[in-house]
């Protein structure tokens, strides 16, 4: 199958599947004589992991990162850097009922189509279980873009919303709370009604903002290498994801152009930032911000009628350990897939001028 690798110049491609051995990866490009912090890897690697808490899937992994190859005594050597994520808590007996069921609104369908066979073992290559190699990438992207502040916060939980804008936002609290929304009352009522839908065998979406804080000026290329296209890009690759949109988004489909447009202030600066830190695809200084929309997780424990391998009509239920929303776990994704689009644009930016 091809698609199993990211970027241009800082390159992730990815292996395993969620009930296999092992899952795993290989970043190419990052450059020699970056000093990384294993701990802060980590550390990302545990705000994605199952089991964190009582409104995400059971499911136990450390999710403990192996590495393979280009690091010594701590250092990128500029060669590729491979790793490894044992799966050490996978139950493929939960999922021997689908061995010839299509589950409603997941691939099974359309791998089977597509390869003429698949893994229903969780879903093979199509888990979020893949995600844990994004956010291995993420991090060390972060480190290579230091002065950089990624940070993202689930902003909504079904009808659930922050009303408030982000700089009104303390964004250190984020993960005060195990909805990872910085807004304390609003988090009580998400985990409240994740809580209520979790109970009912079902499940609900919600949406992430991520934050992008001083970027510098003239990332991304203006035709088809535009910033936002592959922040939109990267975003819609992440499973569950049904929609994205930055600055104004959507909004300012409605407002007028004297309405919308940023004017200038004497440095360079814009007095509004409706375009979101990205014109002509390309980074203007100001903060980059945008939205995430996250579907609810199809997996429900509900009885669902659906057709089997040879189409006949069936009926089915979900069985195993699943998140009844997805948007806790997925902050740290959107904040590496995020990293890893920067990461790739610092580089391609550094060589353009060499």
């Amino acid at each position: 199958m091809a698609g199993n690798s990211f970027g241009t110049l800082f390159k992730l491609t990815t292996y395993g599947e969620s009930h296999g051995e092992a899952i795993g990866g290989i970043i190419e490009g990052c450059p020699a004589g970056l000093t990384l912090d294993i701990e802060a890897i980590q550390k990302e690697m545990q705000r994605r992991k199952p089991g964190q808490s009582k409104i995400v899937t059971q499911r136990k992994e450390e999710d403990e990162v192996l590495f393979l190859s280009g690091i010594f005594e701590g250092t990128t050597t500029g060669t590729p850097i491979g790793f490894q994520i044992k799966n050490t808590n996978q139950k493929s007996k939960d999922y021997s009922h689908n061995k010839s069921v299509y589950r409603p609104s997941h691939a099974d369908f359309t791998y089977d189509k597509k390869f003429g066979m698949r893994d229903y073992r969780g879903g093979g290559r199509s888990s979020a279980r893949e995600t844990a190699n994004w956010v291995v990438g993420g991090a060390i992207a972060k480190q290579l873009i230091k002065d950089i502040q990624v940070n993202a916060f689930v902003s909504s939980v079904g009808s659930i919303f922050v009303d408030k804008p982000y700089q009104e936002l303390d964004l250190s609290k984020t993960e005060n709370n195990a909805v990872r929304c910085p807004d304390e009352a609003s988090a009580k009522k998400m985990e409240t009604f994740i809580k209520q839908i979790k109970k009912q065998g079902d499940t609900v979406g919600g949406t992430i903002t991520c934050v992008i804080q001083n970027m510098p000026i003239g990332l991304g290329e203006p035709v088809f290498d535009k910033l936002h296209a592959r922040l939109g890009q990267s975003m819609l690759s992440i499973n569950a994801v049904k929609g994205f949109e930055y600055g104004s988004g959507f909004c300012g489909a409605q407002m007028k152009g004297s309405e919308h447009n940023d004017l200038f202030n004497e440095d360079g600066t814009t007095k509004s930032n409706l375009s979101g830190g990205i014109q002509g695809g390309i980074s203007n200084g100001m903060d980059i911000y945008f939205r995430v929309a996250f579907k609810p997780v199809a997996t429900i424990m509900k009885n669902q009628t659906t057709i089997d391998s040879n189409g006949n009509p069936t009926e089915m239920q979900g069985k195993g350990r699943h998140d009844p929303c997805v948007v806790p776990r997925a902050v740290p994704i959107v904040e590496a897939m995020a990293a890893m689009v920067l990461a790739d644009f610092y580089l391609i930016n550094r060589a353009s001028k060499i």
